[in-house]
């Protein structure tokens, strides 16, 4: 990781987007518009009981960013609190990182909030945490460690 002359801190937290969160009532729905309307696909889907939501990861061309559908399994999910707060649409914008843990203290040494102390279970075995939407212009920011075997 580079320096920021500047500042002294890194420079280069992301190694590139991961993918781009949309918030949708139904996944099974949605799948049908975009694989219809845009012609992409579904590479990997999963149930993730802890943030309550019924996912799928859409690939877009020949590279690794994605599109994440996120459904919510309850009414109480932070997804379903969202589509009843703004309705569905784009919910966050991830980051890939090489150390989720390294990149959250030097977000947190440049005065932003964080969700979670620690990270948490992101899709396929990932590791993620969150910046606070109102230390990032409005924008929930996920940061994504993939898995070993992920990527």
């Amino acid at each position: 990781m580079t320096t920021d002359p500047r500042t002294g801190l890194p420079a280069e937290l992301f190694t590139t987007i991961d993918h781009v969160g949309i918030a949708v009532p139904d996944l099974d729905e949605a799948l049908a518009f975009y694989a219809q309307a845009f012609g992409v696909h579904s590479v990997h889907e999963e149930v993730n009981e802890e943030q309550g939501v019924r996912e799928a990861m859409l690939a877009v061309g020949d590279g690794d960013t994605r599109i994440q559908l996120l459904a919510p399994l309850t009414p109480e999910s932070t997804i379903a609190k969202f589509i009843g707060r703004s309705g569905p649409g784009l919910q966050q914008l991830a980051f890939r990182v090489t150390d989720v843990e390294a990149v959250s203290a030097t977000l947190r040494e440049r005065g932003l909030r964080l969700l979670y102390d620690a990270p948490k279970r992101g899709t396929s075995d990932s590791r993620v945490n969150f910046v606070h939407p109102k230390d990032a212009g409005g924008v929930l920011v996920e940061l994504v460690e993939p898995a070993a075997s992920a990527h």
